[in-house]
């Protein structure tokens, strides 16, 4: 095994946080992967892992060779596409996640361009509103909004998105429209929810602080469509992110209200696995994808 293929391995069970899930993104058997990182351990002479019976975890000397380690790999990863010259051609399966209303709205014309363009590219595109394993479930690369954790990601920002509160004109010509966040007592809310129980408070971030209000759920439903259209039909005031409500407002189906409480941008990323050498249909798709998004949710300069 040349000390490549065992840098290889290295990165691979940082990531994976196991012997064992390593060996099966790999296709090895865990005690070759053991034996390899015990191998490189002694060359280096340092502890690279804190083992356990179930689970490995990085040392201190541990991290700081992983960050070396991903950034020699990419050079790697570099020379060999440089010296294969411009001949590829982008071909094979490309495995793409986004949340649901996000991934139908914006990422499937990206991905029906893409298709068009490079013909010898098949894309799963998995619309799932849930945090995935892009290790564990094969995913090349995905679209997260949200403030990322430290992780195995590697993320390139692409814009934001805001939290906000909506309501249909019928329901404001009935009811008056919250002039404070502790208005939204008294009025129907539609909540989004899933398997967690059904929210009793919304919370709001002013002037560096967090204002917590008592709500009234009228209606929670696990569906950010069926609470838009409930919204849009007068049942109450919602709060969903702006490119969820972006249609119906400019329909003039629904109206913003308590805009002088704006919260704080949410980021949306391009991500996928660090350490992981892109292939050129990754990279192609990335290449596009950041482009195109950039133009829709970043704000003009």
């Amino acid at each position: 095994m040349d000390r490549l293929e065992t840098v290889e391995i290295f990165v691979a069970v940082a990531e994976a946080g196991s012997f064992v899930g390593a060996a099966r993104r790999l296709g090895r058997a865990p005690a070759a992967m053991t034996r390899a990182v015990a191998a490189l351990e002694d060359r280096l002479g340092i502890r690279l892992f804190n083992r356990t019976t179930r689970a490995v975890a990085l040392t201190d000397a541990g991290a700081r060779y992983l960050e070396r380690a991903r950034r020699a790999l990419g050079e790697f990863a570099e020379l060999e596409l440089s010296a294969a010259g411009e001949q590829q051609v982008p071909q094979g399966l490309l495995t793409v996640t986004a949340p649901e209303m996000f991934g139908r709205l914006h990422l499937l014309p990206i991905v029906q361009a893409f298709m068009v363009d490079y013909p010898q590219v098949d894309v799963s595109l998995l619309l799932l509103n849930r945090i995935v394993s892009y290790i564990d479930e094969g995913i090349d690369l995905g679209l997260r909004i949200a403030h990322l954790p430290d992780s195995s990601l590697q993320a390139i920002l692409v814009g934001h998105v805001q939290q906000i509160c909506c309501a249909s004109p019928a329901y404001l010509a009935a009811h008056a429209a919250p002039r404070r966040i502790q208005d939204l007592a008294q009025h129907a809310i539609i909540t989004t929810t899933g398997v967690r129980p059904v929210a009793d408070r919304w919370s709001f971030a002013r002037g560096g602080e967090t204002v917590s209000v008592a709500i009234r759920p009228r209606l929670a439903v696990n569906s950010v469509q069926a609470a838009l259209d409930a919204a849009i039909a007068g049942v109450g005031i919602v709060r969903l992110l702006s490119y969820q409500t972006a249609i119906p407002e400019a329909a003039g189906d629904l109206v913003r209200v308590l805009e002088d409480a704006p919260q704080p941008p949410i980021p949306v990323h391009i991500v996928h696995p660090s350490g992981r050498n892109l292939a050129l249909k990754a990279r192609l798709f990335i290449d596009r994808a950041v482009g195109v998004l950039r133009e829709k949710f970043s704000p003009p300069s």
